[in-house]
């Protein structure tokens, strides 16, 4: 090829060649590790049929007993089972792992994968303590890995379309206050399993109890809708209705977040007579209002009745599998907004709520963000 034209051709073509069979290396499923069974979102990863983002390589779950129950149930390959992190992290090498253990685990899931590079997610919250929290995101940055918080609010059409719709403050005014509904009938009343519950009724690993449980979601939200904003102060007022089933945590809490401009009003219980997760956020001249995943209503100036109105994720892009967002994540097809709901920003801000929330309860005083 003395030709240099036909040579540069011949070069590029050996490029794009090259580069199509290095694709698939970029869509190739995500290795993914579990360290924990107790929590009882667990099976989730279990029920995904039809889905092949995900290669499940390795499970580590101390409760042997539980380890046998889940992989009879779902037909699980015994050899995927460990009973010890750091074996199962060495001998099966994932790029990712799941926490669905305790939350005071967390930092444990965070100490062991970070410094081997493996991206994690938790289930909500980050982690009730606040001193956690510093340690997990700086073993985060410091080995660059990727570290989400899942909630299920996050897969609700209605939360995303509140933001979007406070953008337009012509409409609805800068917001003023908003007021969480979260919970259920109580743990136990709904039935989870013993493995749940008795973490669920620890004060330290749940760090407490409706409090931790349900107040993580109207903090989350929160400080999405103000855009990573701290608030300047928590007061939180806890009670134990029911001291025969929860002798050692809260079943209900009230949390209030001072923003100096706007309030915040975030009600967590074991004690809803039915399941809720709805919200109201008010502006100076509108609002929005979500009774559930799907249906608002929205009033503001100008509007002499509500309209209502249906969302479908679909139409907002908003993922409805929380896997599938960490793959996508993981693989670089989206980038984690810096106060999203997922994101490290947002959730070392619930941390600090939370546990700020706690020691107000304790206190019986408001607690001064710095």
């Amino acid at each position: 090829m003395k030709n240099p034209l036909i040579l540069l051709v011949f070069l590029l073509l050996n490029f794009q060649h090259q580069a199509v069979f290095a694709q698939p290396t970029h869509h190739a499923p995500v290795r993914m590790a579990m360290m924990g069974l107790s929590h009882g979102h667990s099976p989730w990863i279990f029920n995904r049929n039809g889905k092949s983002d995900v290669d499940l390589v390795g499970i580590y779950e101390p409760d042997q007993k539980l380890a046998a129950a889940i992989a009879q149930k779902y037909g699980l390959d015994k050899n995927l089972f460990f009973s010890d992190p750091d074996l199962m992290l060495d001998k099966v090498k994932p790029e990712a792992v799941l926490a669905f253990g305790s939350i005071y685990d967390h930092l444990m899931v965070v100490e062991k994968a970070a410094p081997r590079g493996i991206h994690v997610m938790v289930e909500k919250p980050l982690s009730a303590y606040y001193d956690h929290a510093v340690k997990m995101k700086a073993l985060a940055d410091q080995h660059g890995i990727h570290l989400l918080t899942n909630f299920e609010t996050s897969w609700y059409a209605s939360t995303e379309k509140t933001y979007q719709l406070l953008q337009d403050e012509a409409r609805f005014g800068k917001i003023r206050k908003a007021i969480f509904h979260h919970g259920h009938r109580g743990p136990k009343e709904i039935g989870v399993g013993k493995e749940f519950l008795d973490w669920l009724a620890d004060p330290v690993q749940n760090g407490g109890g409706a409090l931790i449980d349900f107040g993580c979601y109207g903090a989350n939200i929160m400080t999405y809708l103000m855009q990573g904003r701290k608030p300047n102060s928590v007061t939180a007022i806890t009670n134990t209705f029911k001291p025969e089933v929860y002798p050692k945590v809260d079943d209900e809490a009230t949390i209030f977040l001072d923003y100096g401009d706007a309030q915040a009003i975030i009600q967590a219980s074991w004690n809803w007579p039915f399941d809720r997760k709805d919200m109201e956020v008010y502006g100076v001249s509108g609002y929005v209002i979500s009774e559930n995943r799907a249906n608002m209503r929205t009033r503001s100036w100008g509007s002499n009745q509500e309209e209502q109105i249906e969302v479908t994720p679909e139409e907002l892009g908003v993922y409805v599998d929380p896997f599938s967002y960490f793959v996508d994540v993981i693989r670089g097809k989206i980038h984690i907004e810096e106060h999203g709901l997922y994101s490290l920003g947002n959730n070392m801000i619930v941390a600090e709520i939370l546990d700020a929330a706690r020691q107000s309860a304790s206190k019986g005083q408001t607690i001064y963000l710095k």
